[in-house]
């Protein structure tokens, strides 16, 4: 049986949604992985929690714009999917036996984390979505576990995205600079090492093994979406490294997937 695929997906800046690139067009030649998926559940960087596993279980979720300082264009972009609630109580209760800490949040809607990418992925946006927090409590090991229990629904059909980058730190963005920063470039490489030997004591290790981690994470949330994918893959499946190359001096724009 065909198990429905995992992505990591590097998202960059909100403009990924209307700017040309190369990292987009990766996305745009791999839209027929998802013929034949039923629903997509989003854990992105955007959705940190406190204190519990939120689950979106609207009906209709909303695009939501939660970002400043871009261009009209971007404001006025809509993701008009349908959401699923009963897969989203579903997910509730399979996050619930695996001791997660779950509240369904029925009017939250998609941040840009889940519905830019989409919007290459998907762009007939008729695939049903759902979208998934992360615990700001949580650690490496958590989040990975978190992929592993959201991996028994690839067998319904059920597609599963983290939504992050490689490397984030807003503060080294030099804007449409060609030059990529050397600890971006041996970030990267150092994750896509440990990716392709599926060595995840490494990648939740991360902050301790890896000199660059702290400056290409200032702040964690954007790496572990990678981990929650990661967990949500499986040693048998074709693993894929998408080089989207790195943006602005500081964004790495890699992504991954498992099928």
């Amino acid at each position: 049986m065909k198990l429905a695929p995992v992505m990591f997906v590097g998202h960059g800046s909100p403009m990924f949604a209307i700017e040309a690139s190369h990292a987009r067009e990766l996305l745009d030649q791999h839209q027929s992985e998802f013929n034949a998926v039923k629903a997509i559940v989003v854990v992105s960087a955007h959705w940190m929690t406190n204190g519990y596993t939120g689950v979106t279980s609207d009906n209709a979720p909303q695009t939501i714009h939660d970002f400043g300082g871009f261009p009209t264009e971007l404001y006025q972009l809509q993701y008009p999917v349908a959401g699923n609630p009963s897969l989203a109580l579903e997910i509730e209760q399979q996050l619930e036996q695996a001791g997660f800490n779950v509240q369904l949040q029925a009017e939250r809607g998609l941040d840009h984390g889940a519905w830019v990418p989409l919007m290459h992925l998907v762009p007939k946006a008729d695939i049903p979505v759902i979208q998934v927090s992360i615990n700001s409590y949580s650690s490496g090991e958590d989040v990975y576990r978190l992929g592993q229990t959201l991996s028994q629904l690839r067998e319904q059909g059920v597609a599963i995205i983290g939504s992050g980058s490689i490397t984030h730190n807003l503060g080294d963005i030099v804007r449409d600079s060609n030059q990529a920063a050397d600890y971006v470039v041996r970030f990267e490489q150092w994750v896509r090492e440990q990716m392709t030997n599926r060595d995840g004591k490494a990648l939740m290790s991360a902050p301790q093994l890896q000199q660059d981690f702290f400056r290409a994470h200032p702040t964690h949330e954007h790496y572990l979406p990678l981990l929650v994918a990661l967990g949500a893959s499986q040693i048998n499946d074709d693993f894929s490294v998408l080089k989207g190359g790195i943006q602005h001096h500081a964004l790495s724009m890699e992504s991954y997937l498992w099928h």
